[in-house]
């Protein structure tokens, strides 16, 4: 860890009040993923069973999505997996916490942790983040009806129709473009709100808050997170999810380094 003095900014975390960040540079954005890594590595087995149960949720999902033929609406359930997978990492964030206290790793003390989190206000920003992905699904599906049509297609047939035709492509471009800027926007509410609810008893619009002040305070190291997540989280898509048993727990791992170090710790 770069033992560098970090400028505080904003209030001192008082009761009611929105928590102070501190600046983080690119190079801590290394740091930060290079710790990831090695969670995942100190912790294997569980970091891909967590992973797992992910994966193979979003494998049923889609297979459901072909079985009732809307194959058009299995590409932006995939991308959107990406809203709710904060929320999934919550089991990567009480891995992590262990690790760092030098805590005997157990699932009964992960899923309790993750159970008193969820009684907390941590259910309510997962609410949050699976209504972001609902509100996506929905805006996939009114573009597609209107640029292609209702017309029933087979996965062939869509394909062609999307890559091959004016308005497919113009429904490729518009539809990564609204998704991206919803992207943009629930990872400026999420991106350290998700690790402080597990972490500590507050409300989740402070939580937002906070994530959002620590976007805005780092918008160049946020950026280059949020690239990051977009590529490894792409590559996973490509891979038919199967990266996902690597790439979920890296960044579960991470994000909680990110937490740590962008927000100071409470106040005993």
């Amino acid at each position: 860890m770069t033992e560098t003095v970090k400028k505080v900014q904003g209030s001192t975390g008082a009761p009611g009040s929105v928590p102070a960040v501190l600046l983080v540079t690119p190079s801590d954005i290394l740091e930060i993923l290079a710790a990831g890594v090695r969670d995942f590595r100190a912790s294997l087995l569980y970091g891909l069973a967590i992973a797992g149960i992910y994966s193979v949720g979003g494998w049923v999902l889609i297979l459901l999505l072909v079985y009732f033929d809307l194959p058009y609406l299995v590409y932006p359930l995939a991308a959107g997996f990406a809203l709710i997978a904060p929320f999934i990492a919550t089991g990567f964030y009480a891995v992590s916490r262990s690790l760092e206290r030098n805590e005997a790793l157990s699932w009964g003390n992960i899923v309790t942790s993750v159970w008193e989190a969820a009684r907390r206000d941590l259910g309510w920003m997962a609410l949050v983040a699976g209504f972001s992905l609902f509100i996506w699904m929905d805006i996939a599906a009114l573009l597609f009806f209107g640029f292609v049509g209702l017309k029933s297609f087979s996965a062939q047939e869509l394909l062609r129709e999307i890559f091959t035709t004016p308005m497919g492509l113009l429904f490729l471009m518009i539809g990564h473009g609204v998704g991206a800027v919803l992207a943009i926007a629930v990872f400026s509410i999420s991106v350290t709100s998700f690790p402080m609810l597990f972490d500590r008893d507050i409300d989740f619009v402070t939580a937002m808050v906070t994530s959002v002040k620590v976007v805005l305070t780092n918008r160049t190291a946020m950026l280059g997170w949020c690239v990051i997540i977009a590529v490894l989280i792409g590559l996973s898509l490509l891979s038919g999810l199967v990266g996902l048993f690597v790439i979920l727990p890296i960044l579960g791992h991470a994000s909680w380094h990110l937490y740590r170090r962008a927000i100071p710790a409470a106040p005993d």
